[in-house]
């Protein structure tokens, strides 16, 4: 399963990279409400929580949908102003049919890849929204009410607890993290220009990478460091566990794909892609702290690897200490021949080391490696 952004002929200066004030805002709410996904913010979403006003920390929870399970396409926009106050000015320049269908673009069913029509003229499409909030809780279902019955009113009230939320808490953590993601944005418009979109991906985050793909005839590189060539197109792939198409001339009137930095973000790399609308995607920030994530190919195999009884039990013994394929033999009575081939499939998964000692080969487990499983997991399945 990936993501894939169709870019074959876009000129390089079209893909931006800039921080977006509503966009980080976007990932702190989501913070907020799903901390779980944040261990690493605990600290800050208990301080942030417990001095948020009674009547904020209302409004916030009636208006969660819009962050908490997915974030809403209206916290991701595709040109980004230097303030809150300037993005939102974008977003008030948005006609309500338009703003309304994009407000509530927070699933990651099939349906986002395909248009759909407003809920404010489609009766089937209201009905859709509605049931999706009533199954989120009565205060988002009577949020979407308003958004549906009043857009005009309910995006003023949006508009003032974006306003709120920056004089409570934001205006201090965009002055303190805005100069980071700036500096990154900068960073990677540097490397871009100098290395190339391939390298430039790869510093952004091991889950993209830049891919020709073959024309008809079978021609094309895959992997590609260069930006495409002959009639091949040229993709950038998210490796999410999901699937979605989209292009960089989704918005003809403004192609491009679109980056935004985010130091609230991790472990998430989030995406819009709805139709007519520029891709944009929200990357976390390189931090020393965080590891590197792992392929979710890599993680499939290793779970697969696990899943055998005998396997397992081979584990139990490897964990132990170095261990040759005959004393793996005999300690389970199986031959040698089917121990090697689950020892190949361990160390195919990269769970095992092997090493030799003089007319022996010994294999161990690797701790860390699996000590990482669960967390590469975790992280593979929010990205």
């Amino acid at each position: 399963m990936a993501n894939v952004i169709d870019i074959t002929g876009l000129p390089p200066e079209r893909v931006v990279f800039t921080p977006s004030p509503l966009a980080e805002l976007g990932a702190a709410l989501h913070a907020l409400s799903e901390p779980g996904h944040h261990p690493g913010l605990h600290g800050w979403v208990t301080a942030t929580n417990a001095a948020l006003k009674t009547d904020l920390a209302d409004r916030l929870c009636e208006a969660d949908i819009l962050w908490r399970s997915s974030r809403s396409d209206i916290l991701l926009p595709a040109r980004p102003g230097a303030t809150l106050a300037e993005d939102l000015d974008e977003l008030d320049k948005i006609g309500d049919e338009r703003f309304v269908a994009a407000a509530f673009e927070i699933t990651c069913s099939p349906r986002y890849t395909r248009p759909t029509p407003s809920p404010l003229v489609d009766a089937g499409e209201r009905a859709r929204i509605r049931e999706m909030a009533a199954a989120r809780g009565p205060r988002q279902a009577a949020f979407t009410d308003r958004m549906l019955t009043d857009p005009d009113g309910l995006r003023v009230w949006l508009r003032r607890l974006f306003e709120d939320c920056e004089e409570a808490f934001f205006g201090d953590i965009w002055r303190r993290v805005g100069i980071q993601l700036a500096a990154d944005a900068r960073h990677k418009t540097e490397l871009l220009r100098r290395k190339g979109l391939a390298e430039t991906l790869s510093a952004t985050s091991r889950a993209l990478w830049l891919e020709d793909a073959p024309d008809r005839s079978g021609n094309g590189n895959s992997n590609s460091s260069g930006s495409g060539s002959g009639s091949g197109s040229t993709r950038i792939v998210l490796d999410k566990l999901a699937q979605g198409r989209t292009t960089a001339f989704a918005d003809p009137a403004d192609p491009g794909v679109t980056f935004l930095p985010t130091s609230f973000g991790w472990p998430h790399l989030v995406f819009a892609h709805a139709q007519g609308w520029r891709p944009v995607l929200q990357y976390p920030v390189a931090s020393p702290e965080l590891p590197a994530p792992a392929a979710l190919e890599l993680v499939q195999q290793r779970l697969e690897a696990l899943g055998h009884p005998m396997r397992m039990q081979l584990c139990r013994t490897l964990s132990r200490g170095p261990h040759s394929t005959g004393e793996l033999a005999e300690a389970f009575g199986i031959t040698s021949p089917e121990v090697s081939r689950h020892i190949a499939t361990l160390k195919k998964a990269g769970l095992i080391q092997t090493r030799r000692r003089g007319r022996y080969v010994l294999h161990q487990l690797d701790l860390q490696v699996v000590a990482r499983l669960g967390s590469d997991f975790l992280e593979g399945v929010l990205r």
